[in-house]
């Protein structure tokens, strides 16, 4: 635990990627099985232990901590697991040494809702302060330590020189510590079975197009639509529905499960109908209306019949076991047009292609696109096989503009991890009226990206300044700065006291100039809904 304690701690205050890289390639190679394989699983999302939760760790701090103090000390620090284990007594006298990693797992793995609170203090009692954050970020698998899941593979591949894309074909055959893959990528064994399994495949991703000009001889253009991405995989005998992370969303999406009966993988874009004026189902709904669903274990029959699923498909990788992957995507578009009549059309559907003859051609349609479930355009090169990640030249993504607005900061919190020290989440309003007539703001959106270092700052600071009330960890601001935000869309809501949801909300530019009676009126963002 002590070797695992230290990775932590170098990454947490290491920033540059390629040094996270070789120290977590140099733990890996350094580290016995199958304390690497708990170790790789915890830095790449693969742990959950349903009893160890943020809450429980609160719990057990009141039993030894001042309350107050513990209340303080993490709205200032801003991470529960980093809190607790600086505030944790230190034992006094002889204690148990530190558990290795495969013990830690297997302890954590024992505790139930009854027993932690007991038991878990009598680990933490054996451990420094290091050993509890790496214990506590362990368990909770709230890790924000800079390491994505990809980085974590990557670093694997780097450590015993295999390719990222072999790592990604076989990850998902096997479950932690992954002795399996340890075996075939540092001792030379035979490559995990994975025929007649089915598997996530990586997805073949675009790059933003970004000024760009590209020939229509050479590109077919389709549209991008607003739902999510997901690959559907039917092999011996089972079919799954995976999300473009690779996890497993089928129980979500029953309906899917049962729409795909014969061996194939699929690639397309999770959406859900609509409904026409008449009140019959129609074609894409809105991202709002998917989001019902999403992150469901289950799925109630009133809500299968109001917002059934179906999937628009963009691609084939493979039929009857059959790997198309390294076929043209115009190959792979022909077979995925002869597949389209084995599914049921009320499941599936197909992108259509968006003829343009010249790129100012397109540029011209791409302008005139109203569909609310439209969120620009794909530009994928005819010959391009399908491989994994970002490959420059191949795929871009052409995505609308963003529509923009004026609104008043109204609360703020602080971020965790590197901006926990910081009030870097932000929610903002728009007046519902005339302000000269006494109109309030009313919350339509929150956002925490698209500012700079340097801008956080200033904000954090105009935060601090101007705090007029506070309600936990969140401050309420004078109604005096004004953010230009930007987003994709909006739709009326139920949840929210505005009756509005904005999609991808984003700081564009902090108005620091502008008074904040000048912002807008909801009824502005209100008619920028689309019909």
């Amino acid at each position: 635990m002590e070797e695992f304690a230290a990775l932590i701690d170098a990454l947490v205050y290491t920033r540059s990627r390629n040094e996270k890289l070789r120290l977590i390639a140099e733990y890996l190679r350094a580290t016995p099985d199958p304390d690497r394989g708990w170790a790789l699983a915890a830095l790449t999302d693969g742990l959950d232990f349903k009893a160890v939760k943020s809450t429980a760790i609160r719990n057990i701090m009141k039993d030894r901590v001042d309350p107050e103090l513990w209340k303080l000390s993490r709205d200032f620090v801003g991470d529960t697991a980093e809190c607790a284990s600086l505030l944790w007594p230190e034992p006094i006298g002889d204690v148990e040494s530190a558990p290795s990693v495969s013990e830690a797992v297997a302890f954590l793995e024992s505790l139930t809702r009854a027993t932690v609170l007991k038991e878990l203090p009598m680990l933490l009692d054996r451990l420094d302060s290091s050993g509890r954050y790496a214990l506590l970020k362990l368990a909770t698998g709230a890790m924000r330590i800079g390491v994505s899941a990809r980085l974590g593979k990557i670093a694997f591949a780097q450590a015993f020189d295999v390719t990222i894309e072999d790592v990604e074909e076989y990850w998902h055959a096997l479950v932690p510590p992954y002795a399996k893959l340890f075996a075939w990528a540092a001792e030379g064994a035979a490559p995990p079975e994975i025929a007649n399994l089915p598997l996530f495949r990586p997805f073949m991703l675009a790059h933003p197009l970004e000024g760009t000009i590209v020939d229509m001889a050479d590109y077919a253009a389709e549209w991008k639509w607003d739902g999510i991405r997901v690959q559907i995989v039917h092999a011996g005998g089972e079919t799954r529905v995976y999300s473009r992370s690779g996890d497993d969303i089928s129980a979500s999406f029953p309906e899917m499960v049962s729409a795909l009966d014969f061996p194939a993988v699929l690639d397309g874009e999770l959406l859900v109908r609509g409904a026409t004026q008449g009140g019959e189902a129609g074609g894409a709904a809105s991202f709002n209306a998917l989001q019902q669903r999403l992150g469901r274990k289950a799925v109630s029959k009133k809500m299968l019949a109001e917002a059934p699923a179906f999937v628009r498909l963009y691609d084939v990788l493979g039929i009857e076991g059959e790997d198309l992957r390294a076929l043209p995507w115009t190959k792979r578009r022909q077979l995925l047009e002869n597949l389209l009549p084995r599914v049921p059309h009320s499941h599936f559907d197909m992108s259509a292609i968006v003829e343009a003859d010249t790129f100012e051609q397109l540029a011209k349609i791409r302008e005139g696109a109203r569909d609310d479930a439209i969120e620009g355009l794909m530009l994928k090169r005819r010959s391009s096989p399908y491989i994994s990640g970002r490959k420059t030249g191949l795929w871009y993504k052409w995505k609308r503009d963003p529509l923009l607005i004026d609104c008043v900061l109204m609360y703020a919190q602080r971020g965790s991890g590197k901006r926990s020290s910081f009030f870097s989440d932000y929610t903002f309003g728009c007046w519902d009226g005339d302000p000269d007539d006494g109109a309030e703001l009313l919350p339509v959106g929150k956002a925490y990206s698209g500012f700079t270092d340097e801008e956080l700052k200033k904000i954090d600071k105009h935060v601090r300044q101007n705090t007029i009330n506070r309600f936990g960890p969140v401050r309420e601001t004078e109604k005096t700065l004004v953010f230009e935000v930007a987003f994709d869309s909006v739709h009326d809501s139920k949840r929210h006291k505005s009756k509005l949801a904005m999609r991808f909300p984003r700081i564009h530019r902090i108005r620091w100039d502008k008074p904040a009676h000048e912002a807008d009126r909801i009824d502005t963002l209100r008619a920028l809904i689309r019909d």
